[in-house]
């Protein structure tokens, strides 16, 4: 008979391996978003970024990534301003 305490760690928080986030380290995040991998660690230092830390180890979610993208998006300019 398995205990609690014999159990997978996954198997405490109901979930697997297959379901949990992919989380990226700083370089992976900036080969996606084509940035200095030290921008994304200067952002996330100041918490101006969202980001995860794990330890001391530096992630990010798809989520912080399309909302960078998301953030960073403009308009048109507007014709009429000189």
């Amino acid at each position: 008979m398995r205990t609690a305490q014999s159990a997978p760690a996954n198997a405490a928080v109901g979930t697997n391996r297959a379901e949990v986030a992919r989380l990226f380290t700083a370089e992976q995040a900036a080969e996606v978003l084509q940035v200095p991998p030290s921008w994304l660690r200067k952002k996330a230092a100041a918490g101006a970024i969202p980001h995860t830390r794990i330890g001391r180890h530096l992630r990010f979610s798809a989520g912080d990534l399309q909302h960078l993208v998301a953030a960073g998006q403009r308009g048109p300019a507007d014709a009429r301003r000189g």
